[in-house]
């Protein structure tokens, strides 16, 4: 599945245990609708991995949707982990507190990302 704007796009990929969401662009204002719709659509499985590396900017409205998604994906039993965010949005992350709220984590096999 894939949701494309000229700022900002995702790809979102399924497996049996994991989805893997890539966003790549600008979270802000105009764009947190495709992203928060792209989270919203991932089929529910375990582990949701947002992988972050190819975000350049993310605001106040990118935070809140985070937020969101990761209380929705809790109350349905799974885990949000945030994967490889670039330098600015690992910023933000710890600026706001949601790196001890959410996992932050670097590439790795999906094997080890998946929890026993």
């Amino acid at each position: 599945m894939r949701q494309r704007s000229d700022r900002f796009h995702v790809e979102i990929s399924v497996g049996d245990h994991v989805v893997d969401v890539r966003a790549v662009g600008e979270i802000d204002i105009a764009t947190v609708g495709s992203f928060r719709a792209a989270l919203w659509a991932a089929p529910a499985r375990p582990v949701l991995r947002l992988h972050l590396s190819g975000v350049r900017m993310l605001s106040a409205a990118g935070v809140r949707a985070l937020v969101a998604a990761h209380l929705r994906i809790r109350a349905r039993g799974g885990e949000l982990l945030l994967v490889d965010p670039d330098p600015v949005v690992r910023r933000v992350l710890r600026a706001t507190g949601l790196h001890r709220v959410m996992p932050v984590v670097e590439s790795a096999p999906a094997a080890e990302l998946i929890p026993a």
